[in-house]
């Protein structure tokens, strides 16, 4: 008795029904997420000098781009779930039972917000810098899913933290005991397990906090934080990857998850290097979107931010790219009087500068 209690007890479900509406623990966190990270997402870019609502646009190209890129990713790489004798085709479409590859939904995702930042006339590395905290915390709100559906755990421990995981059965469909319940709590053969995906939740958490340390400590640019996460995400990706007992093709001897952290982590921290030669963090006034429709439209950038953007409406402004360079704004010369007697122009507004 005193064993049981030292563990943690899974859910009995992972599936509740509103009348013929089925609420998926797993869509829930996934959505959760989804809406942590634009809200923090825009909350950095704003802060940045970025337009505010331009994240809730880009997010509108993004998520439906990254949805679609995780479960390609997942069909691609575990084929054998839906194309081999005596298993439904159709089922690569079903992603309400869960099965989304996060390499996919970053890389397709990516495209998708390309395509928006280029219609907003933004650069895609500045925003994901903005968003790189925001999504690996979202990746950790989606475990939970994991843990609500008894997926993506390891081999048996007898650690205090081992996970208690139970028989579940469906009546209906009984090989479908994802969408089950565990009645009388019967324990799996290898229960209690390593709870592999809290692992790699409090892991996700940690490399939020280093990225947002790191981009307040150094004001870090051009995708240099966007490069962090992913570096980050990787190491801790690799070896709780080697912990899970889930059935996963390999490659010499390898699971693909692992082979693809550990070329991630090597691109990553390539990029980041290479990143860093392109000089400061990218002025606040190339964040501002171009379909801006006044000065109400262009923030003021926070203390976290390098610069503060400044626009007038009555004062011609010019904004050199060098961040060193000065908004100078020169007042009219009076048509009545002689060029020997002009006004002095008048004194060239500086941006502030942390």
């Amino acid at each position: 008795m005193s064993a049981f209690l030292a563990t943690i007890p899974s859910p009995d479900r992972g599936v509740w029904h509103l009348g013929p509406i089925p609420l998926r623990a797993y869509a829930l966190c996934i959505i959760a997420g989804i809406i942590v990270a634009i809200w923090w997402g825009e909350r950095r870019w704003i802060a940045r000098g970025g337009t505010k609502g331009t994240v809730i646009d880009i997010a509108v190209f993004a998520v439906p781009f990254g949805l679609v890129g995780g479960r390609l990713y997942h069909v691609i790489t575990d084929p054998e779930l839906y194309f081999t004798e005596g298993r439904n085709p159709w089922n690569a479409f079903a992603i309400w039972d869960g099965g989304l590859g996060i390499w996919g939904a970053i890389a397709l995702g990516a495209v998708g917000a390309l395509i928006a930042c280029r219609r907003k006339g933004i650069p895609l590395p500045a925003m994901a810098d903005a968003v790189a905290p925001g999504i690996v915390v979202a990746q950790a709100i989606g475990r939970i899913g994991n843990y609500f559906n008894q997926e993506l755990y390891g081999a048996h421990t007898d650690l205090p933290w081992g996970l208690e995981v139970y028989q579940r059965f469906n009546p209906e469909d009984p090989d479908n005991l994802l969408n089950g319940v565990a009645t009388g709590h019967i324990p799996l053969p290898e229960s209690p397990v390593h709870p592999t995906f809290l692992y790699e939740l409090l892991w996700n958490l940690l490399v939020a906090l280093l990225v947002v340390w790191a981009d307040r400590r150094f004001k870090l640019g051009h995708g240099r934080a966007f490069a962090l996460y992913v570096a980050g995400y990787t190491v801790g990706r690799g070896w709780i990857e080697m912990m899970r007992t889930d059935t996963a093709n390999h490659i010499l001897g390898l699971r693909v998850n692992v082979w693809t952290s550990i070329l991630l982590f090597v691109a990553a921290a390539a990029y980041f290097v290479i990143a860093g030669r392109r000089g400061p963090r990218e002025a606040p006034e190339t964040l501002v979107s171009k379909d801006a429709v006044g000065p109400d439209e262009v923030p003021v950038a926070s203390d976290t931010a390098s610069d503060t953007v400044s626009d007038t409406a009555d004062e011609p402004a010019t904004v050199a790219a060098d961040e060193s360079e000065k908004v100078a704004a020169e007042a009219p010369a009076s048509a009545a009087k002689p060029a020997s007697t002009e006004a002095p122009a008048e004194e060239p507004k500086k941006t502030d500068e942390s």
